[in-house]
């Protein structure tokens, strides 16, 4: 008899498969990022429907097969039912998960990805941060988990610790003011949103959501990254297309109204 082992996941992806069964891509601590396919799971009383639904972070038991795993159970400890109640949370949603699964890799150690995805979600479900601040630290400490983030705390090109005060996408770092010359496309960043910028590179992720900033340093904080993720990243993501309309469609809406 085939033996079952246990994983702690997060549901990431999601797909239907013949009439009846599903297709899921879970983010685990032990095995990184595998492929289930679910029994069943699209019946109407099915045991796995409702965790084989997208956002759901549990304990799973699983059989390895040859090309994918079966899923047999699941324990579910946080269905973050909240999220796909509001359409803009669900994409921010979406598109954390997407970004998850860019990186994240079979039979990798993928413990900080899943603890960095869970924490970011369950600050999603409230409103304590604004979800475009949410965006930014998730997307710059997803370069930190991954092991490819910008150096931030010296000048790329002299090493100097002071002055830095502009950033380039290209050389993936701060430049400082005498060196402004050998950054070619560049982006002010104020010693405010330098600071803010340094924590979310260093901070526990359990601390990563306990602050807010001003307008001002958000905006840096958004232009850096787009920059930096067209620069580094070759794949669009469809949730975040989606996000965007979404967003920009609200903006208009307020200003006609």
């Amino acid at each position: 008899m085939v033996e079952s082992v246990e994983v702690t996941a997060m549901v990431i992806g999601t797909s239907p498969v013949n009439e009846y069964d599903k297709r899921v891509v879970l983010l685990t601590k032990e095995r990184g990022k595998i492929t289930a396919f679910a029994r069943g799971a699209r019946r109407q009383y099915s045991a796995l429907m409702g965790s084989t639904q997208l956002f759901v972070f549990g304990t799973f038991r699983v059989i390895e097969g040859k090309n994918a795993y079966t899923l047999v159970s699941a324990e579910i400890k946080n269905y973050f039912e909240q999220l796909p109640k509001d359409p803009i949370r669900a994409c921010y949603a979406s598109y954390f998960l997407e970004m998850a699964a860019y990186y994240a890799r079979e039979n990798n150690n993928e413990v900080e990805l899943l603890k960095l995805l869970y924490q970011t979600l369950r600050i999603l479900c409230r409103d304590a941060v604004p979800m475009p601040l949410i965006r930014v630290i998730y997307e710059l400490r997803i370069f930190v988990v991954n092991g490819e983030y910008p150096e931030c705390f010296h000048c790329i090109h002299c090493g100097n610790d002071t002055a830095l005060s502009h950033f380039s996408p290209a050389r993936s770092g701060m430049i400082c003011d005498r060196c402004l010359s050998e950054g070619g496309r560049l982006y002010f960043i104020s010693p405010s949103t330098l600071y803010t910028i340094q924590y979310i590179l260093t901070a526990p992720i359990e601390k990563l959501y306990t602050f807010n900033v001003s307008p001002e340093v958000l905006r840096e904080l958004q232009k850096m990254m787009k920059g930096y993720i067209e620069e580094h990243i070759d794949k669009t993501f469809k949730s975040l297309e989606i996000l965007e309309l979404m967003e920009d469609t609200i903006v208009q809406n307020i200003e006609k109204s």
